[in-house]
């Protein structure tokens, strides 16, 4: 009886993906973490205060004004007027609907004053000014 010697010099026919399909969903959850980290909305450089209220309304809608000016509900960019329909329609779905305003801190005093009276005037009272806290 004759044993058969393999050589080990011969190709192989078949290839081993396990390892690079384990890397591609390593990669894959990297990308998806990263991406769903860096996404928090407008970026605006808030003035300080020693005291924040924390809100609790997951239903609130936040106004934010940029330091160039412009005019966000949520994230979405709106105009005044547009600000004042979209509030009323969502005033009108919801009497107690809560506002926070985020105006950056370079922002004119005037802009954040005209988006207060508008939120007055829809007729929404539950108003919050968003303010950095005071680091010691």
């Amino acid at each position: 009886m004759s044993a058969e010697i393999k050589d080990d010099s011969e190709p192989y026919d078949d290839i081993n993906i396990t390892p690079m399909v384990d890397l591609t969903f390593v990669l894959l959850l990297i990308f998806i973490i990263m991406t769903t980290a860096s996404v928090q909305g407008i970026k605006v450089n808030l003035p300080q205060a020693s005291k924040t209220p924390s809100l609790g309304e997951p239903k609130t809608k936040a106004v934010t004004i940029t330091a160039e000016g412009n005019i966000y509900l949520d994230t979405y960019p709106v105009s005044i007027q547009e600000l004042e329909s979209r509030l009323t329609s969502l005033y009108g779905a919801n009497p107690d609907l809560p506002v926070v305003i985020k105006g950056d801190a370079t922002v004119q005093y005037q802009l954040v004053m005209d988006v207060l009276d508008l939120v007055g005037k829809v007729g929404i009272t539950h108003i919050g000014l968003v303010t950095q806290k005071i680091v010691k």
